[in-house]
């Protein structure tokens, strides 16, 4: 049942410009992880001029801790999951005494017994079962964003913010496809017009669980690791949002890795579809399904860092950044180069549909594939289908795996413009064993898979040369 969080010894003050493009602004677990965070949080969102949606992840570390619960339960291990279920309920009942006040802490704390109770219900019902199933799965890694949303409206309320919490499972309503929902987007559409729109009309601020959903029957459901950044973009889009803010730890977008580059700095603008590129290919500032609502209504996102919200971040818009040959590296590791080798049938009608049909059905996605006239070689960041893979594919082609390999993405609009550089960045590489080189169609990245014993020095190699020499005043 939802619940106005508003403290009684509040006054609400409605946000200026109510009939304007309101701001959806997302916060992750980092910006919400105690009580310091919350309170940097609740004065970000007092000085937001335009009337604002507010999205939030779980606490940091929640909803880890939630998934291993449901997976200590169905081995069997009670005692286990009891310890940590109650720590779950202390953290939140501790932040929620600390930054929310009067009647509506009383009530905030009440919620939080009865859904961490009904936690511990669920999880003895998988232990007796024995089975976490992809329903119960969802339902109890849901409870991390359904908690934190309750308390930021708390706290807001009591900081003098209008704040009310919305249910995302009455909002966001998905398909069945536990763990990677979809939102079925005119369903979601009314149902965020008919109760968000007016919540803003009325001056108020709306808070919500990112992440979270339901079926059109309401059973629980959640769009997948790093899905908060996907319901605030689908929720900007139907709101026809002004712009989108995504608060975090960093300060925006980088060049590079700053675990692996030291000198990664800032990248103040870029394209949709520079930051498409880099989000798919292992930066982690960004998910990368939360670019496509945004592209869809040319609204601008801004990655921001909610410790220094006074620093400029990335701002993410259709046009781009400012010229710069390459806008950035991205990385992955574990990767599994997966070679598919059929002198018979390769290029032969269908085969390449075979090969593929067999990725699908074990839902294995691909990041990167090369072919020549006897091979096709994939890679893959997931290896728990791999035995499969290769027992599906040997029956018609001869199968070989390399694991422990990396993807190292160069990514920038000079690629497209200018042919001179494909054959500069891969001769920045010449004495380095690159297993795969990929350029798409579109010549907005090139991608190498390398060891990744090699990765740290290709890319630090690759983002010393870049940016002192690829800038086009220097070509």
């Amino acid at each position: 049942m939802e619940r106005d969080c508003r403290s009684p010894n509040v006054s609400p003050t409605p946000v200026s410009n109510p009939s304007s493009r309101p701001v959806v602004l997302k916060f992750g677990g980092t910006s919400v992880r105690d009580a310091k965070a919350i309170r940097r949080l609740c004065e970000i969102v007092s000085d937001q001029s335009l009337p604002t949606v507010l999205v939030v992840s779980a606490l940091a570390g929640v909803t880890d801790t939630l998934v291993d619960l449901g997976q200590r339960a169905a081995d069997g291990g009670q005692r286990e999951f009891t310890e940590q279920v109650e720590t779950v309920h202390r953290r939140h009942i501790e932040l929620a005494e600390q930054v929310v006040s009067g009647a509506a802490r009383d009530a905030l704390v009440a919620v939080i017994d009865e859904q961490c109770r009904e936690l511990e219900i669920l999880l003895h019902a998988v232990g007796v079962l024995r089975e976490l199933s992809p329903r119960s799965a969802d339902a109890i890694a849901a409870l991390g964003e359904l908690l934190s949303s309750r308390l930021v409206a708390g706290a807001l309320s009591t900081a003098g913010v209008p704040a009310r919490w919305v249910d995302a499972q009455t909002l966001l309503v998905t398909d069945d496809s536990h763990d990677r929902a979809r939102p079925i987007m005119d369903v979601t559409t009314d149902r965020v017009r008919d109760t968000v729109r007016p919540l803003l009309e009325a001056g108020q601020v709306p808070v919500i669980g990112g992440y979270v959903g339901a079926t059109e029957d309401g059973v629980t459901t959640t769009l997948g690791r790093g899905g908060s950044d996907y319901s605030a973009a689908v929720f900007g889009s139907i709101l026809d949002a002004h712009e989108l803010q995504i608060w975090t730890d960093v300060d925006g977008m980088l060049t590079a890795d700053p675990r692996v580059v030291s000198e990664a700095r800032l990248v103040p603008r870029l394209s949709f579809a520079e930051a498409s590129e880099l989000a798919y290919f292992g930066a982690k500032v960004l998910h990368p399904a939360t670019i496509q609502p945004a592209v869809e209504r040319n609204i601008p996102v801004r990655i921001l860092n909610a410790r220094h919200p006074e620093r400029l971040g990335t701002t993410i818009t259709a046009e781009g950044g400012d010229g710069s040959a390459v806008t950035a590296l991205a990385c992955k590791r574990g990767l599994t180069v997966i070679e598919i080798t059929s002198a018979r049938m390769l290029m032969a009608h269908g085969f390449l549909k075979r090969l593929f049909e067999v990725f699908d059905r074990l839902e294995t996605p691909v990041d990167v594939v090369t072919t020549s006239e006897v091979n096709v070689s994939v890679t893959i960041d997931n290896p728990c289908h791999l035995p499969e893979l290769v027992a599906e594919l040997s029956t018609f082609a001869n199968v070989s795996t390399e694991p422990d390999m990396a993807l190292l993405c160069v990514v920038g609009e000079g690629l497209q413009a200018d042919p001179r550089l494909f054959p500069r960045v891969v001769g920045m590489l010449d004495d380095i064993a690159c297993r795969m080189v990929s350029q798409s169609a579109s010549r907005r990245n090139l991608t190498f898979v390398l060891r990744e014993t090699d990765l740290p020095r290709a890319m630090k190699r690759l983002h010393d040369q870049c940016f002192a020499t690829l800038h086009p005043a220097t070509l």
